[in-house]
């Protein structure tokens, strides 16, 4: 898979791409990266990618004409904006993402990006959540993480990224591991009984326990189970 990232901070992603799952990717030729710096399609001496908003206002504005530039050559790729006004990003948008050939990551800055850019050459636009950051260099980099791990062959146990948090609707289960007890602190008796049955139901339960006090609106449909 390949993705591309569009920013006029290409050094962001200098360590994020060389640690953890992401490297492993990399390494095994199942995640390509490539980091487009916006500036190289600026206008003018100065490289300008910004100007201030028809209309006044505060802050400034992306240009259409250096992100017109960057994506030209992406044309036949799935190009995703983020911006605080896209839908939320979640499991099943990194999900659909992980299946593409090839993915583009716009990273807006500033007040905003010229909305044309949104209507005319964008496919999806993307939110991290309901709150406001600098830019979008740190969902992209949420982004790559969260899809690096979907591919084939990165993380060791696949099954681990089958019963995790979201899957089926739901949060995952506490975990624990050594020692059995520490300052008092008990690792609940189930887990150690060995009886797979009784730690597999225990799990579920949990699950569902877990998800309705913490993330109600996940169950709006009502209660899931898992199969």
């Amino acid at each position: 898979m390949r993705v591309n990232v569009v920013t006029i901070f290409p050094g962001y992603f200098e360590s994020p791409l060389r640690i953890s799952l992401v490297a492993r990717a990399i390494e095994a030729g199942a995640l390509e990266i490539q980091l487009i710096d916006l500036r190289e399609h600026g206008l003018g001496r100065h490289r300008q990618v910004d100007d201030a908003p028809f209309g006044g206002g505060a802050g400034m504005v992306m240009m259409i004409e250096p992100l017109a530039s960057a994506l030209q050559p992406l044309s036949g790729s799935h190009r995703v904006l983020f911006t605080p006004v896209g839908h939320p990003m979640t499991q099943a948008t990194l999900d659909d993402w992980a299946t593409r050939e090839e993915v583009t990551f716009v990273c807006g800055r500033y007040e905003g990006v010229d909305q044309r850019v949104a209507d005319n050459l964008i496919d999806e636009e993307v939110s991290l959540g309901d709150f406001v950051l600098a830019g979008g260099e740190v969902a992209a980099a949420a982004a790559i993480e969260g899809i690096a791990r979907l591919l084939p062959g990165v993380v060791g146990n696949p099954d681990s990224t089958a019963t995790e948090s979201f899957r089926h609707g739901l949060l995952e289960e506490p975990v624990y591991t050594r020692p059995a007890e520490f300052n008092g602190w008990l690792v609940p008796e189930v887990l150690l009984s060995g009886d797979h049955g009784k730690v597999e139901e225990w799990r579920s339960q949990q699950r569902l326990e877990r998800t309705r006090a913490r993330r109600p609106d996940l169950l709006a449909d009502g209660d899931k189970s898992e199969t």
